[in-house]
């Protein structure tokens, strides 16, 4: 066999064994090691955003050695009474509160240092204020700031990884219509279709597939950045789906096409598709740093092992899991070096629709392949022989692309024929 081939059929084999074996936590922890000073005490580690949980867990009475982390929704002060609640119920139950340094805090729970608290621990024998501690484990732990704090305003890396996506889109359409001699007069209308179509269809389609509920229950934060649910909040908009984005995406396209730049649709499409390949590697690192759209809980021995301390309950416990919103940025980068140079040493852009093709394929190829490591989003209410919804609505997309890379061979301009002034 090709070593080549065996090499990838041993990293699927690999993937594949990884989802069925080695992934039985009980009572939704995980093991780690507490170094006090040159002792190893081996701890079971747990943690939540659910602060019912959290108190629930206080409350067992087999807990020994164990590790608590602590994440910004245990410790908000529009809940302070609540939380501080929690937390003296661990207390009563003899454990001891540590900082982000691992360092002792003995002093009384209060509205000012409540934020200080990190961790939570019980051991056999009682750390004392001298003692050295740290904390080893054989799976990694993503545990960021969510966002840039500014005084009272955080700008929130989801919302960056945003503004970097459009703002590199921007550059990277102006460079091609340069390259081919089309008017820059063109370049901004474009941008605010494509930004009207991602942010309005992204949101429509997370609402119409994972979220139907919220038409009734919660109806103006289906289109404005806003929760109406127990009085108003603003929230920005938690859910937002590729594929809403792609279909809104092709129908303000379509009109751009015909009724301003007035060419071929398959010609936008084509350096479209470059564009939103690296644009969709961007929004992933957001959902990186916000913890969602994550994988199946996945050995921790795995050197993909991660642990999302503030990962949403609606995935289940807070085990180490796959970081799989960086497997698919990976392939969404690969993808754009794979168009660009296509488009820049090839003839491919003047078959309108070729380039455009191969970017459906491969792209919702790509999350095909990730959906059978992520969990699901929101109610899968479209399944089919096993596979979740995001497959299933991938594979018409696949199948779209390889019926316009067949009718591209139709659809040839000459290249003097590209320019727009």
């Amino acid at each position: 066999m090709n070593p080549i081939l065996f090499r990838i059929y041993f990293v699927i084999f690999a993937f594949t064994a990884q989802c069925f074996f080695g992934q039985n936590y009980s009572g939704g922890t995980s093991d780690g090691i507490l170094k006090v000073n040159a002792a190893n005490v081996p701890v079971k580690i747990f943690t939540t955003t659910e602060n019912q949980d959290l108190s629930a867990f206080a409350d067992r009475k087999d807990n020994k050695n164990v590790l608590v982390i602590l994440n910004k929704s245990n410790l908000e002060h529009d809940s302070y009474t609540f939380n501080a609640a929690v937390l003296n119920r661990f207390k009563g139950e003899k454990y001891q509160f540590l900082d982000k340094d691992y360092n002792l805090i003995n002093n009384d729970i209060s509205e000012q240092n409540i934020e200080s608290f990190k961790y939570i621990v019980k051991t056999e024998k009682p750390i004392a204020e001298s003692d050295k501690i740290d904390l080893e484990t054989k799976y990694k732990i993503w545990d960021p700031s969510t966002g840039i704090h500014l005084g009272p305003i955080t700008l929130h890396f989801y919302s960056l990884m945003f503004i970097c996506a459009f703002g590199l889109g921007y550059i990277l359409m102006t460079r091609m219509f340069t390259i081919d001699h089309v008017n820059q007069k063109y370049v901004e209308p474009l941008f605010t279709w494509t930004l009207i179509g991602t942010i309005l269809g992204a949101r429509l389609g997370h609402v119409i597939f994972y979220q139907p509920e919220l038409f009734k229950e919660d109806f103006w934060s289906v289109f404005l950045p806003i929760s109406t649910k127990n009085g108003l909040k603003f929230t920005g908009f938690s859910g937002l789906a590729s594929h809403g984005a792609t279909i809104a995406l092709i129908l303000t396209t379509l009109y751009y096409s015909f009724k301003i730049i007035k060419k071929n649709p398959f010609w936008v499409y084509d350096r479209l598709g470059i564009v939103v390949s690296i644009g969709g590697a961007f929004v992933r690192i957001g959902n990186f740093f916000n913890s969602e759209i994550i994988g199946k809980p996945v050995d921790e021995n795995s050197p993909f092992a991660l642990l999302f301390p503030q990962q949403s309950s609606e995935y289940g416990i807070t085990v180490p899991r796959y970081p799989t919103q960086l497997f698919e940025a990976f392939g969404y980068v690969c993808l754009f070096v794979l168009l660009w140079v296509l488009y820049r040493k090839t003839d491919k852009k003047y078959q309108q629709g070729w380039l455009f093709g191969l970017f459906f394929i491969i792209l919702w190829a790509v999350r095909f392949f990730v959906e059978f490591l992520k969990e699901p989003q929101g109610d899968e209410f479209i399944q089919f022989a096993g596979l979740n919804t995001g497959q299933i609505l991938s594979i018409p997309f696949m199948i779209a692309g390889l019926v316009i890379m067949i009718y591209s061979k139709n659809n040839k301009i000459a290249p003097e024929a590209d320019k727009t002034f």
